[in-house]
């Protein structure tokens, strides 16, 4: 899907030690990662602005990406196991939203740092496979919301 851009965009930061990066910072650009697919998702279903942007709010919220992550936690290798749980276990200097309740948060962040962190290793065929999946895992949740 992205993967060749997401490729040549990361070319940029290869060079980064990925262990000087705290889950947060893997976080920040793996929102954007996670905002990007599922924009591109609704652009591909032909939608107009106006709805592709309500569903896209539905789907980049703290408790659509909980469950997200919920669906395929169980797929996850321990190393990328690991990078989840360093990122839901972060402590942001900010509290969670109000309309987020704190587990779904750090949930949302543990995916999120999961998603920066492949981006930024270069593993964007394996970042491309769980993002589809978490997408399609979820799809019955955020397809019903008003």
């Amino acid at each position: 899907m992205l993967q060749e851009a997401l490729g040549a965009a990361h070319d940029a930061f290869a060079a980064r030690d990925l262990r000087e990066l705290n889950p947060l910072q893997m976080a920040y650009v793996g929102d954007t990662v996670h905002d990007l697919y599922v924009r591109s998702m609704l652009l591909a279903r032909g939608m107009s602005v106006g709805k592709m942007h309500k569903q896209a709010v539905r789907m980049v919220s703290a408790a659509a990406q909980a469950q997200m992550f919920a669906r395929i936690e169980g797929e996850l290798t321990p190393e990328e196991a690991d990078v989840a749980r360093r990122g839901r276990n972060s402590q942001a200097r900010h509290a969670a939203p109000r309309h987020a309740a704190p587990g779904d948060y750090a949930l949302a962040t543990g995916l999120e740092a999961l998603w920066g962190y492949l981006y930024l290793s270069g593993r964007t065929q394996r970042l491309d496979t769980l993002i589809r999946l978490a997408l399609t895992r979820t799809e019955d949740i955020w397809q019903k919301q008003p």
